[in-house]
């Protein structure tokens, strides 16, 4: 994920926190094992990443 790539939308500065919340709750899911269920949180920051594209879409 960069910023220099055009597939990659443009983030508000809520959603890079929503998606820096997720992260750090999936690291601390690892921390618990390896056959640690953490779909449900790849899914929210896919959501998150996904709505903010439309958004750009939109703006063109």
């Amino acid at each position: 994920m960069s910023g220099n790539d055009p597939n990659y939308p443009k983030l508000t500065a809520g959603e890079h926190a929503r998606i820096a919340w997720n992260v750090a709750r999936m690291c601390k899911r690892s921390m618990a094992g390896e056959n640690v269920h953490q779909a449900d949180l790849e899914r929210k920051v896919d959501r998150i990443i996904d709505k903010a594209r439309k958004r750009g879409e939109q703006g063109k």
